[in-house]
């Protein structure tokens, strides 16, 4: 009995080392960093894509006040509620004391400058398909935008989630390090290629868009398909060919509405579509109609069933 009791405690501790080694934060190394100047134009074109403001300017906020990434807008899940953080150039409460490759390792790895895993609420998941010159150059410009010297507020999770470690397991599954696109479309052209990055990339697009399997990672048979609101209320809808609404849009009736947030029918973007046309308004015009034949050109996902 003795000997069985200690082989199970070896293979105790041997799996809680496993765990602990697969679970551990990857970093990118300092040979990362290009010597380069920054090109603040693309950093721009980078923050409206990304949708930065969305989540991390204050609640409410509107005009100038829209620039402030003070953090503090709640999110709430199925896991608890997630809490924007500030990620102005503040130095002290925000991240103004990062190093370039700080920055790059939170959105490229969901890693903080300590070495902790971020919670894939910050869709450093879809960010993995930015090359490392445009995060620069995001970073660059964030770097000139007005501090907040708002505290920034904890998450308010439950027990197991509230265990960051456990991200790291999430992240073998989930986060595909070497940036690949989501799907392969039949057709390839500058303008689609440019689509495809923004809506998979920094646009993170599919990180409403698509369901989600039990592990809480995307379903790329379903890319874009709809699913349910995070937040608990609605449905994000379907925006491939085959979606109830887009399927009868035309190409320029997308980039309208990514515009100007008016649908064909003279409707208007409403709920959380309301925050992302803030930011796509400021893209250019053959930014927006990249996206929109991006949207045409992806397979159909037919309606889920209600």
């Amino acid at each position: 009995m003795r000997r069985i009791v200690i082989v199970v405690c070896v293979l105790i501790l041997a799996g809680a080392a496993a765990g602990w080694f697969v679970s551990a934060p990857d970093r990118l190394g300092a040979e990362t960093i290009p010597e380069r100047s920054a090109d603040l134009d693309n950093g721009r074109t980078m923050f409206f894509a990304g949708g930065c403001a969305a989540c991390h300017a204050a609640p409410e906020a509107s005009g100038d006040a829209h620039m402030v990434m003070t953090g503090g807008r709640k999110f709430e899940t199925e896991f608890g509620t997630f809490v924007a953080p500030n990620i102005s150039p503040h130095p002290d409460a925000g991240i103004g004391g990062w190093s370039d490759l700080d920055f790059v390792n939170a959105m490229l790895r969901g890693t903080s400058p300590d070495g902790a895993h971020y919670y894939p609420a910050f869709p450093y998941a879809s960010y993995v398909r930015m090359p490392v010159a445009d995060v620069l150059d995001l970073w660059a410009f964030m770097k000139t935008l007005p501090q907040s010297d708002a505290a920034s507020a904890p998450h308010d999770l439950a027990f197991p989630f509230t265990i960051r470690r456990g991200i790291g397991l999430w992240k073998r599954l989930h986060l595909d390090s070497d940036g690949a696109p989501v799907i392969a479309l039949s057709a390839s052209t500058p303008q689609l290629q440019r689509g495809q990055y923004l809506v998979e990339g920094p646009g993170h697009c599919g990180e409403c868009h698509t369901p989600r399997d039990a592990t809480a990672g995307l379903d790329p048979g379903r890319w874009l398909g709809g699913a349910p609101n995070p937040e608990g209320r609605g449905r994000i809808p379907n925006i491939t060919p085959g979606g109830k609404t887009i399927s009868e849009w035309s190409e320029a009736d997308i980039a309208e509405y990514l515009s100007s947030g008016f649908t064909p029918d003279y409707d208007t973007a409403g709920g959380s579509m309301v925050e992302v046309v803030k930011n796509t308004e400021n893209l250019t015009d053959d930014d927006r109609a990249a996206i929109a034949a991006y949207l045409k050109a992806i397979p159909v996902v037919p309606e889920a069933p209600r």
